[in-house]
């Protein structure tokens, strides 16, 4: 079988027949597309850094503060930031943490078939969990998320997502479970809001925008 990835196109996705990516490629302006063999080189492709493909994004504000640590900025640094990234919506999704202040991944999760918010509401559980850790307290002080939606679901101690009543029989709704038992053990923190429009992506962003 053969695995069409279309990386700029009138849709952008993993496709396994020609005949659904040639209408949205055919005519579009400098389309990006290109087929596999296997869907892990399909799903790497996809997934790929832009810097590879359409050069080097903007720098955002954290990216220049790693580079010049003199610069004063409106965030905190000793702080652990969770994001997570669907390929596809539910699609296979990972999820991670990274400390704000080095770039250096805390964790880094992969699940399949789930949906961005469900990835963040777990992302952030486990950051809560790790700030819980009192030999961490000094590298870890605040944890930002760019997601209102998990940060809410967190706040009520359930994930909310409509998939759990569509799909109910997907494995990761055990971790779900898990996680919001786990919120019930764990002490509250603070979750900050990390001002994307101001600050640029968080620093969890997988960069697959």
């Amino acid at each position: 079988m053969k695995y069409y990835v279309v990386r700029k196109g009138k849709k952008t996705w993993i496709f396994t027949s020609w005949n659904e990516v040639q209408p949205l490629v055919s005519g579009f302006p400098d389309a990006k597309f290109k087929s596999f063999d296997s869907r892990e080189d399909a799903e790497r492709w996809f997934a790929s850094s832009r810097e590879k493909f359409y050069g080097q994004p903007s720098l955002s504000l954290w990216q220049k503060w790693l580079e010049n640590k003199s610069l004063v900025v409106p965030f905190e640094v000793n702080a652990l930031a969770v994001d997570a990234s669907s390929l596809g919506n539910p699609g296979i999704l990972e999820r991670r943490g990274v400390h704000v202040a080095t770039g250096k991944e805390v964790f880094r999760h992969k699940v399949e078939r789930w949906t961005n918010n469900v990835g963040e509401f777990l992302a952030l559980v486990e950051g809560i969990t790790i700030m819980q850790d009192s030999s961490l307290v000094e590298k870890f002080q605040v944890l930002y998320s760019d997601s209102k939606i998990a940060m809410s679901w967190v706040q009520e101690g359930k994930c909310k997502s409509t998939l759990r009543v569509q799909e109910p029989d997907l494995p990761v709704w055990k971790l779900v479970a898990e996680a919001e038992q786990q919120l019930l053990m764990l002490k509250p923190i603070p979750i900050l809001k990390w001002e994307t429009s101001e600050w640029g992506e968080i620093p969890a962003d997988f960069g697959r925008k």
